[in-house]
């Protein structure tokens, strides 16, 4: 495939974890991949040798997806090096470390951050692309929401609220963006990496042995897998459409 004729996907938050791991699984579908980073220069620039390595043209963008203006810039890079986008991975995403039964001790700064991130972001920068998506003849996003957002858990509350946000939003822009756009989410369980690791702290190792062991796969979920099924609903199902496909290895089908 020529590079001219190569798609194009844009990944959120790709410096690590599941961007990292979407960004070089589309890589190896043959797509040149546009990185997003909020931080870490460096981390993306990893990020972006790894996916070179694959055979993938690469560019960096750095933006903080809740800034409008950044965003817009983003995509008026993303332009200049491609000229395409035909795929979109949302999945830049930020949390909080205060528990849920800690109402009080709950800033509302914290809460509104969440939610720029996480909802906001995903509409903005959803919006932001579809003029460039919409000249695609096989354009697609992939939302990046929770299990905590289909059904409570253990995760802060602005967290599991803007992924409840995510899911519904998913669901509202595949219909606002058909037949030429599908929009679908995928919602990972407890996975292995850095993400829990933040969250649970020195809890993590036990909390994810007793996780493990209460689902019928008797593993959590990685963040490679995870990204398997971004591609997937990218590349392989032309008619899923407005679904959000659980990645917990059957945890929540059967408890």
């Amino acid at each position: 495939m020529s590079t001219a004729n190569r798609p194009v996907a844009l990944v959120t938050g790709a410096s690590r974890g599941i961007g990292r791991s979407a960004a070089l699984e589309l890589a190896r579908h043959g797509f040149d991949v546009a990185i997003n980073y909020g931080r870490s220069r460096e981390a993306a620039e990893k990020v972006s040798d790894e996916v070179q390595a694959l055979g993938a043209r690469t560019v960096v963008c750095q933006a903080d997806v809740s800034d409008e203006p950044a965003v817009l810039r983003m995509i008026a890079e993303l332009k200049i090096a491609f000229g395409r986008l035909d795929a979109l991975v949302n999945n830049a995403g930020t949390t909080i470390s205060t528990p849920p039964a800690d109402l009080e001790g709950l800033s509302m700064d914290d809460w509104d951050r969440v939610f720029a991130v996480n909802v906001r972001g995903t509409f903005q920068v959803t919006r932001a692309c579809l003029p460039l998506l919409r000249e695609s003849d096989r354009a697609a996003i992939v939302n990046l929401a929770s299990i905590v957002g289909l059904r409570p858990g253990p995760q802060p509350f602005p967290y599991a609220a803007s992924k409840a946000a995510v899911v519904n939003l998913t669901k509202t822009l595949a219909g606002a963006l058909g037949p030429k756009i599908r929009v679908n989410a995928v919602a990972p369980g407890w996975m292995v990496g850095e993400w829990m690791e933040e969250a649970l702290g020195d809890n993590y190792q036990g909390l994810m042995e007793r996780r493990a062991k209460m689902t019928p796969l008797k593993r959590n979920v990685t963040p490679d897998e995870v990204a398997i099924t971004i591609a997937s609903l990218i590349t392989s199902n032309p008619f899923v459409n407005g679904e959000v496909i659980v990645i917990d290895g059957g945890f929540t089908a059967t408890t």
